[in-house]
């Protein structure tokens, strides 16, 4: 794979990240109201500045949820329409995943707690392992499972629930301020390449977790 280009909106930020020649050029994006809307610029962006095009891409890589009704849906959305418009080959994460993998690198440690908010006084949580998620699930603050002092906690729920998820899991390390971003998606691809998994021979599809509100959203 010569050029992939990763793309997330799945949560409060946005990023993008285009793999060629064995580079990376990235935009990231926080603080900014509807920031999924600012997609497609970035993707001119980093298309732009590394003279390529669409029609270059050999894979596009993705979160696929959960996070953000509207942020998934837009993401989704924007792999689908690249996809079957150039015939491009896809690859889906999940946020939980990405946010995971980018913690293990960032700490150096393979146990990682990945807390997202969900709001309703839920969150998506999964426990990033060994560089695998071997959890994933939307579950209450109080209801998450002990794990211990060794793990790491990262993601947005560990900012709103911080001392709810502190008593469950017994976790007292935790950063909240900690997102996906699509330079860890690009090197995750990698991973799986280089482990020659087939790619998603399906249509890019969405991830919810929480069922229920999303099948009302889709009405």
């Amino acid at each position: 794979m010569k050029n992939i280009l990763a793309i997330d909106t799945c949560t409060e930020v946005c990023s993008v990240s285009l793999y060629t020649q064995s580079r990376k050029t990235s935009r990231f994006i926080k603080d900014v109201a509807k920031s999924s809307g600012l997609i497609l610029p970035l993707c001119d962006e980093v298309l732009d500045e590394t003279g390529l095009s669409i029609q270059d891409l050999d894979l596009i890589v993705y979160t696929k949820g959960p996070g953000a009704f509207t942020g998934v849906r837009m993401c989704i959305s924007v792999v689908q329409g690249m996809s079957l418009a150039f015939d491009i080959p896809t690859l889906g994460f999940s946020t939980l995943a990405v946010v995971g993998y980018g913690a293990s690198q960032k700490f150096n440690t393979s146990k990682i707690a990945v807390c997202l908010d969900a709001r309703m006084n839920e969150v998506y949580w999964g426990v990033y392992e060994n560089n695998n998620l071997t959890d994933e699930a939307i579950l209450k603050p109080e209801s998450a499972p002990q794990l211990g002092v060794d793990y790491i906690g990262v993601g947005t729920g560990w900012g709103a629930y911080q001392q709810a998820l502190s008593d469950s899991t017994g976790i007292s390390n935790y950063q909240s301020d900690f997102y996906p971003k699509a330079e860890n998606l690009i090197e995750m691809a990698l991973i799986y390449i280089s482990n020659k998994q087939p790619m998603d021979g399906n249509l890019p599809l969405p991830t919810y977790l929480r069922n229920n509100v999303a099948k009302k959203s889709l009405k």
